[in-house]
């Protein structure tokens, strides 16, 4: 899928947790997938500024999320990430998303000079497998009480 494009102002207005989207970026991600849980903590944890908000697709945010663009409410093959009025999937995502954690992983997002093909190449390789390679839950991961305030449902 390729996304990378404005968000319609209609999502703004038609779902009230998306009202503080402009203040964080947020990261739509597979909640049984053991791969996107581990990345949300693994992002949690280098948030610098506690910039990102996350909701699972299979969530009530992450369902009208996906119903307003049209996408599959069942088939989640991207993490996505929304910063301000666009989109990113897929690699960009990813990269954008390193760009703001603390340490060294802003270095990554030099890799965004590498053409898209050949980087959501790599993305969807790992995509395409991450249930056989690092397994899936029956349910969406609960966060605890204290990272409860960084999901929008």
């Amino acid at each position: 899928m390729d996304f990378d494009l404005i968000l319609p102002p209609i999502l703004i207005l038609n779902y009230s947790s998306f009202a503080s989207m402009n203040e964080h970026p947020i990261v739509f991600f597979d909640g049984v997938c053991n791969l996107c849980n581990r990345t949300v903590l693994f992002i949690i944890k280098r948030d610098k500024k506690n910039r990102f908000r996350f909701a699972s697709f299979q969530g009530n945010v992450g369902q009208v999320f996906l119903q307003q663009h049209q996408l599959p409410a069942n088939t989640f093959n991207s993490f996505i990430l929304v910063e301000g009025d666009k989109i990113y999937s897929g690699s960009t995502g990813t990269l954008r998303v390193c760009k703001y954690l603390r340490g060294a992983w802003p270095l990554l997002y030099g890799f965004i000079i590498v053409p898209r093909f050949i980087r959501d190449g790599v993305y969807n390789l790992v995509a395409r497998n991450r249930y056989k390679w690092f397994g899936k839950k029956d349910s969406c991961w609960i966060p605890t009480p204290v990272l409860k305030e960084k999901f929008l449902d």
